[in-house]
């Protein structure tokens, strides 16, 4: 049996592991097809430390091939789904991908890369659903090829997230669970786990209803199975579904960003009266600031279940802030985890004193850190010293050793609890004919609490800017994920920059947002 689910096979195996939209399967079943996959993968010559990524959305087949990847010893990189060709023949690689497994919704886009030399790499594509690409493997052929046997000698795999930087194309986030190095065997994850059980109920069940290629909604799904929790899932999140999903199949504990909360809120009355929440133990929340009015409503509704937390893909989960203590100290991030110390550091390079603004350093102080997959100047950026980092976000300690967050020192949009830089749109627009010079910055949305918006300075004549700005969006679209592109298209005759020339992106962003009642 693989390591990390031999208990649950063995004491639970009858019962529910996954549900998605596709069905459900065993905990036993689970693990024979995670054996067979270990076992495929090995038969097709990948070794450990090599790179699979996962192209597909909330489904049974992502969990399997991940859970593979940690007791074969391959790196599985999580690809945002959205994305196209281009920004997947970058990532294959950057990550020195040797194969893929796609979801059938994403193989056009897929085949599309796989012309691209930077995917020459690859040697096997399995798709899960629907007919293969010629060039693909069917993803049950490949699997019920295999024998069920437990794999000898399983060694620790572990997850490489991309996420977007200041400047250029996304960056790999390697840590120590990327890094196991030889031997390692896969049970350490159940170290990593056990931090997680101290915020959830587990064993229970998790509601996942975003995706879970983001770094936040794998760790409160993925690691939760890892001591004895199934997980009920959707693909692509529907509100009123998802209640529906949390009381047929008793989830004990969810994951949601601001933008879900705003359209639980705005379903009917009725909707709302149906769900019970009787099973509901934990609602935790994060990735991007939340209105306070919409957070209250939250917690008028679903009562003190709701948790905040702070942390980025890079240094995980920082601080923790209930409900009660949120209402009581609206605005603050909760207090640092014990394992965490927070440093705060003022422009001159002196740490602060508590009340004092300044950029927010953070250690762990379990030894754990991380740097950025082929980017050693990025990583150095990110550093303080050796051990203690920063997210780019500026913020200070109170006297009560509560975190506060005050602004964002890099230009980072947050959109639907998404983390867009402006850097990699800039880039795709500078390169159209009629962009002389261009800014993108995020301004205020009501759904998703940020937008983008694209500053651009060109030589075309007043009549003829709605139009240009229809055909930028367009081009943007054609080079970029979807959720990248602005969504509306300024023009100025000239853009704010400083005696070295870096546009000035606050006066920007001031005429969008002095009359709300946040600063980020």
């Amino acid at each position: 049996m693989s390591i990390l689910m031999k208990d649950f096979a063995e004491t639970k195996g009858e019962e529910i592991a996954l549900v998605d939209d596709n069905g459900s399967i065993t905990w036993k079943d689970f693990d024979k097809r995670v054996n067979s996959l270990v076992n495929g993968f090995r038969e097709s010559g990948l070794k450990q430390g090599d790179s699979v990524a996962i192209i597909a959305g909330n489904r049974m087949e992502w969990f399997e091939t991940s859970f593979a990847c940690a007791h074969a010893g391959l790196i599985y990189v999580p690809v945002n789904w959205h994305w196209v060709a281009d920004e997947l023949a970058y990532v294959f690689e950057d990550s020195g991908c040797k194969a893929i497994m796609v979801d059938e919704r994403f193989q056009e886009e897929v085949k599309k890369s796989l012309t691209d030399p930077r995917s020459d790499n690859i040697s096997l594509v399995l798709q899960a659903g629907g007919k293969p690409d010629p060039n693909f493997v069917d993803y049950e052929e490949f699997l019920t090829s295999q024998s069920e046997e437990e794999p000898d000698d399983q060694l620790l795999g572990g997850p490489m997230f991309y996420t977007s930087g200041t400047t250029g194309r996304p960056k790999g986030v390697r840590s120590g669970l990327t890094e196991s190095g030889p031997g390692v065997t896969p049970d350490v994850m159940q170290l990593v786990a056990a931090g997680f059980a101290a915020m959830l109920p587990v064993p229970g069940v998790t509601a996942l209803c975003g995706p879970v290629y983001h770094s936040a909604q794998w760790a409160f799904s993925w690691l939760p199975m890892i001591a004895g929790s199934s997980v009920v899932m959707q693909h692509k999140f529907d509100p009123a579904g998802l209640l529906s999903m949390m009381d047929e199949h008793n989830a004990t504990n969810v994951h949601l960003v601001p933008t879900q909360f705003k359209r639980l809120l705005d379903l009917s009355d009725d909707e709302k009266k149906n769900f019970t929440g009787d099973s509901l133990e934990t609602v935790l929340h994060g990735a991007a600031p939340c209105p306070p009015k919409v957070k209250t409503q939250m917690i008028d509704w679903f009562g003190e279940k709701v948790t905040e937390y702070y942390g980025a893909t890079e240094g995980g989960i920082i601080s923790l802030i209930s409900s009660q203590e949120w209402l009581e100290r609206g605005g603050s991030l909760g207090k640092p985890l014990e394992t965490i110390e927070v440093i705060v550091v003022d422009e001159s390079g002196k740490r602060c004193e508590s009340g004092e603004e300044g950029t927010l350093y953070f250690r762990n102080l379990m030894g754990t850190d991380f740097e950025y997959h082929n980017a050693p100047e990025k990583t150095e950026e990110a550093h303080l010293e050796p051990g203690v980092f920063t997210f780019g976000d500026i913020g200070f300690l109170d006297k009560d050793g509560y975190l506060w967050l005050s602004d964002r020192k890099i230009d980072m949009i947050i959109s639907g609890g998404v983390n867009i830089y402006p850097a990699e749109i800039e880039g795709v627009l500078g390169g159209h004919p009629e962009v002389k010079d261009v800014a993108v910055i995020g301004v205020p949305d009501e759904e998703f609490g940020e937008q983008v918006k694209a500053i651009v300075v060109s030589g075309v004549n007043e009549n003829a800017r709605d139009s240009l700005a229809k055909e930028l969006i367009t081009y943007c679209r054609e080079n970029l994920a979807g959720y990248k592109s602005p969504k509306s298209i300024d023009f100025l005759d000239e853009l704010p920059r400083t005696g070295t020339g870096k546009i000035q992106k606050q006066p920007l962003r001031e005429p969008y947002w002095k009359e709300e009642d946040r600063r980020i």
